[in-house]
């Protein structure tokens, strides 16, 4: 008996200026199944789901789609919702002012006669949503949710338009681990209702959890298809996506003796006017010259809010406290002043705040120090070609120029663009915010052994901020946990578990 597949691509390639993103790839998804994608970035996952999805539309790639039964030319996305096929992408597509219900049917409105029918939007929007998560009130704004509900809203709206296959990206990425755990079992439940799923993720122990086959993606090309649950390791799985091994994901570091403390905070405070109450409460820490510190804590615990205080209060908190900064009593004013002190943060949304993804590669890498590269009142152009090509080289990022603009790298690619804007300002004390997030396991390993160098061979102290606690314990010299604005606990690198971590986490 024939397989039933719900959707056939073949020969799919996908070129773009410079790059050929995809290369004669066929993949094949059966009917019912949870089927996981997965590659390093710029491996042509997205593209290829992009394609899928008329984003890019027929005409622009060669190959051939069959969907459920029929070869398919999507014009764009509105063809391909049409025919069953919903993508949630890594950046949701909400409206934060509208409420949930109006979110949910959203350019699909349930109109009686040429108006909107708004007691059943209501209605449907509430049986949609008792299957998903039926405490959720539909008549709330969707800013005044969390991320991972905002996510269910998006599986939500996926549900009213009468999916067949669901698509998505990096559904995860931003969410704690209740709120993973819970995608990921709605992901299950709408598998025993017949809807097929592709998740691209970048969290191996998710695909090994969730996946019935799992197809790699490298370099453009499919490298592997697996389907029998003994080759789902995550050992199997990267060594298809980078084309070696990687024994240890955290690579050694040496043992070492720190120097004098270069940075320490004192009864620090920050208050949100505009949400009415303190978002940091009276931390204390330090960070001692060439140390990695790690900063845990559940999502709302204050971790962000705390770095965005110290790096010259952006925001415009409220903030109390003292800043010891190489030994001298500081007060920034600015990111800028941070910045001239050595000071740098990389912010945890690249794409929003770390990077202008308009501008090309070598702009982005010399924006924040451009005074380095003037003479007089203009910028040395070719003196800005010779910097970015030098990390380009040393940070290895794919793209075929500096000249490219970021906007079309991978986000493992422009991440590094992102950690080379500060390196080039040479600073002190680095902050990184959620440094990994959204890339593959093989740009993680640069972006950790990159962190280790930078500590051991030039003497840069970092604070990392990170979700992942695997992350934390793999990297961290000394870890300090935040819950409720508050730093709660402090742990050796020898002492930390994922247990201690996240019992201080909770019971504060």
């Amino acid at each position: 008996m024939a397989e039933d597949f719900i959707l056939e691509m073949k020969g799919i390639t996908k070129e773009f200026p410079g790059v050929r993103a995809l290369d004669n790839v066929d993949f094949k998804v059966r009917r019912g199944e949870i089927h996981c994608l997965v590659g390093e970035n710029g491996s042509g996952k997205s593209t290829l789901m992009k394609i899928l999805s008329g984003f890019y539309p027929h005409g622009e790639y060669e190959g051939t789609i069959i969907f459920d039964g029929q070869e398919r030319h999507f014009r764009n996305i509105h063809d391909s919702e049409n025919a069953g096929i919903v993508t949630i992408f890594q950046e949701l597509a909400l409206i934060p002012e509208l409420t949930v219900y109006e979110n949910i049917f959203l350019g699909h409105e349930i109109k009686k006669g040429r108006f909107i029918d708004w007691n059943e939007t209501i209605a449907k929007s509430k049986e949609i949503l008792h299957t998903l998560r039926p405490d959720l009130d539909p008549s709330r704004k969707v800013k005044d949710l969390g991320v991972g509900l905002q996510q269910i809203v998006e599986v939500a709206k996926a549900l009213s338009k009468n999916v067949k296959l669901l698509i998505l990206d990096e559904p995860t990425s931003a969410l704690n681990e209740d709120d993973s755990e819970n995608l990921l079992r709605i992901i299950k439940e709408l598998k025993k209702r017949g809807i097929t799923s592709i998740l691209i993720s970048h969290k191996l122990k998710e695909v090994i959890e969730v996946a019935d086959t799992i197809t790699v993606l490298r370099d453009g090309k499919m490298v592997a298809r697996l389907e029998d649950r003994s080759q789902f390791t995550e050992s199997n799985i990267v060594r298809y996506m980078v084309g070696r091994e990687i024994e240890d994901i955290y690579p050694k570091r040496k043992k070492r003796k720190f120097g004098e403390k270069i940075f320490e905070v004192r009864n620090w405070k920050a208050y949100d006017p505009r949400l009415n109450r303190y978002i940091v409460k009276e931390a204390n820490f330090y960070v001692r010259k060439g140390e990695i510190v790690g900063i845990a804590g559940l999502m709302g615990a204050g971790r962000t809010e705390l770095a965005l205080s110290l790096f010259g209060n952006p925001l415009g908190y409220i903030v109390e406290g003292e800043i010891y900064f190489n030994g001298e009593l500081v007060k920034f004013k600015s990111p800028s002043e941070a910045i001239k002190s050595g000071f740098a943060y990389l912010s945890e949304d690249r794409k929003a705040l770390g990077l202008i993804l308009n501008f090309d590669v070598k702009t982005n890498i010399t924006l924040a120090g451009l005074k380095q590269l003037k003479n007089g009142l203009f910028v040395n152009e070719n003196e800005e070609i010779v910097v970015a090509e030098r990390f380009k080289e040393s940070l290895r990022i794919k793209t075929p120029t500096v000249e490219q603009k970021v906007m079309n790298l991978s986000g493992g690619n422009q991440q590094k663009v992102a950690v080379a804007k500060w390196l080039f300002v040479k600073p002190k004390l680095l902050i990184l915010d959620e440094p990994t997030r959204g890339i593959d396991v093989g740009a993680k390993y640069e972006i950790y052994t990159l962190m280790n160098r930078l500590v051991e061979e030039e003497g840069m102290s970092i604070i990392m901020i990170s979700s992942e606690l695997p992350e934390i314990l793999g990297m961290s010299d000394r870890i300090y946990v935040m819950a409720g604005g508050r730093i709660v606990g402090e742990l050796n690198r020898e002492e930390a578990t994922q247990e201690r971590i996240m019992h201080m986490a909770v019971d504060y």
